[in-house]
């Protein structure tokens, strides 16, 4: 993809269309699609990437409260306790209140949670190589680099 330039602008100083099609636009079409196979990939086997976010946190920490896992993948709490009780229904996860604070729902992978998750997992591995087929190790941290620009570039 070449660099976007400035559009022409007519006699009067309107502008016209840009000759190259916009980077952020380019970019959020680019995720978008991305995303879309990334979340049919993960479906395949029973999942999505919130359920993909969640089973992947428990898994790195066996116990984890509601509160806790909502801070660590970044969902508010209602939409997390939809999936939660998602995954509870599959019988993926299940909950129980906290013996130290009887508030807290603490909840823990299920052995066929750790089954789900390692299909996903897979499912993962395959989509990321063949997002990374026919890109040579150097573009992809070039364009690693170029994504942190593009964040650092819009202050976030």
């Amino acid at each position: 993809m070449t660099s976007a330039r400035a559009g022409t602008t007519t006699g009067d100083g309107d502008r016209m269309k840009p000759r190259e099609q916009p980077i952020g636009r380019a970019l959020a079409l680019a995720s978008k699609r991305v995303t879309a196979a990334f979340n049919a990939r993960l479906a395949a086997e029973g999942g999505s990437v919130p359920s993909w976010l969640i089973l992947t946190s428990l898994r790195q920490s066996r116990w984890r409260t509601q509160r806790d896992l909502a801070g660590a993948i970044g969902i508010v709490g209602p939409t997390l306790t939809r999936h939660i009780d998602n995954l509870e229904q599959a019988g993926w996860v299940r909950r129980t209140r906290s013996g130290d604070d009887r508030r807290a729902i603490r909840v823990e992978i299920t052995e066929p949670g750790v089954e789900a998750h390692e299909r996903m997992r897979r499912a993962v591995a395959a989509f990321d190589r063949q997002l990374r087929s026919g890109v040579p190790a150097e573009e992809l941290e070039r364009f690693r680099a170029v994504l942190d620009r593009l964040v650092a570039n819009v202050g976030m």
